[in-house]
């Protein structure tokens, strides 16, 4: 069997590896970009909506259209937040707002879907090899290099060898586990519930989120016209309940638990579950390896930023390889360890908030609730720390 030689292989095809295939590219270095499913872009169909979307923040929107990317985007189907109201489980309120922070948009409402097709087509017109539907079956290393082998009982074996191997392979990341980094993600005992409805009275671009008293999440996100995608972020029981009623039951609990903020709602999508976990890593790089997005870290989705963080690590990868000078090896331990440090920090603090955040609502105890609220008031009160606590998920 014959033996493919690239700069970097990246093993997963989802929406960081994509991004970060065509960034590597512009780097100067031959890239192959594989997966176990096949890699295609999925058909558009511009009278229904995907029932996953993303908050994509500024930073990965500035990250995105220096790919050029972002510009291929349809802008009837991108969704600015403008505003963002969150309710505690005792009433208590804070807000924020673009304007106040100086930003055009908190974040963008984008189908999942969309993303993929543009990056795909990105990725193509970069001169990625891309290969797809053919199942991992083994992971070796030498010196030099990373030898990844693709095997499927219909198609003959094929070897691809690097001298960096990237694993974007998810949460449950094949290439993570064959590297023998080992970290068993966190169960949080909740489920992401999602779907899409329209809604009765216009959202006006605010997005809303109520933590409740249950220890669940509940979010509305704004879509085009008058229309919401919810992610309800519910302990498992709940989650499987809600998952089992009928779309139209599911918009009357939804309107409500959301205080019919937007009036009746009518179900648009059906309702599809994501199980939740913290995944936190001894370490994100190993010889000639990498990894990045959610084989690299998981977080709650209460503050919307695993995406985002994924494409952190892929600009923060793209930027350090194209900044190597004198070192021709893209997988030098020196890059790698420059890589690593980059991203230590912002994937650190954004994991600390959001599992305090999920923790500290996810008690019952009363005098806790009186406390948090209390919190989140003293904070809507103060512009400079609420200025503080946008930031990081803005860049």
């Amino acid at each position: 069997m014959s033996c493919e030689r690239f700069d970097v292989v990246i093993a997963g095809a989802g929406l960081v590896g994509l991004a970060l295939a065509p960034a590597l590219s512009r780097a100067g270095l031959s890239v192959a970009l594989v997966d176990r499913a096949p890699i295609a872009a999925p058909e558009h169909d511009p009278f229904t909506f995907d029932h996953r979307v993303y908050a994509i923040s500024p930073g990965s929107a500035a990250f995105l259209r220096a790919l050029g990317a972002w510009q291929l985007l349809p802008c009837d189907r991108v969704t600015p937040i403008e505003a963002m109201r969150v309710v505690g489980d005792a009433g208590a309120t804070l807000s924020f707002s673009a304007y106040d922070l100086h930003e055009r948009a908190l974040a963008w409402i984008v189908e999942e879907r969309l993303l993929r097709s543009v990056l795909l087509r990105r990725v193509f017109d970069a001169g990625v090899t891309v290969i797809g539907g053919m199942p991992f079956v083994g992971l070796v290393w030498s010196a030099d290099e990373g030898t990844l082998t693709l095997g499927a009982a219909d198609a003959t074996p094929r070897s691809l060898a690097a001298r960096l191997v990237i694993g974007a392979d998810g949460v449950r990341s094949w290439v993570r586990e064959a590297a023998g980094i080992v970290a068993e993600p966190k169960s949080y005992g909740q489920t992401a519930i999602v779907a899409n409805f329209a809604s009765e009275r216009a959202h006006h671009g605010i997005a809303r989120q109520w933590f409740r008293s249950d220890g669940g999440v509940l979010a509305w996100l704004p879509l085009p016209g008058r229309r919401i995608s919810i992610v309800w972020s519910a302990p498992d029981a709940m989650a499987e309940e809600l998952r089992m009623l009928s779309p139209e039951a599911l918009a009357t609990q939804v309107a409500a638990a959301g205080e019919h903020a937007l009036g009746e709602l009518v179900p648009i999508t059906a309702a599809a579950g994501f199980p939740l976990s913290l995944l936190k890593l001894p370490t994100t790089i190993a010889h000639r390896l990498a990894l990045v997005g959610d084989a690299a870290h998981g977080v709650h989705p209460l503050a919307g930023q695993g995406v985002n963080l994924g494409f952190g690590d892929a600009q923060a990868l793209a930027w350090v390889e194209a900044e190597r000078g004198p070192v021709s090896d893209p997988g030098a331990p020196l890059l790698l360890e420059r890589f690593a440090r980059r991203r230590v920090e912002p994937v650190l603090a954004m994991q600390t908030v959001t599992d305090g955040l999920a923790r500290l609502f996810g008690r019952p105890a009363p005098w806790l609730s009186t406390l948090r609220n209390a919190g989140l008031a003293a904070v809507d009160r103060l512009p400079l720390i609420k200025r503080a606590l946008a930031q990081p998920a803005l860049r």
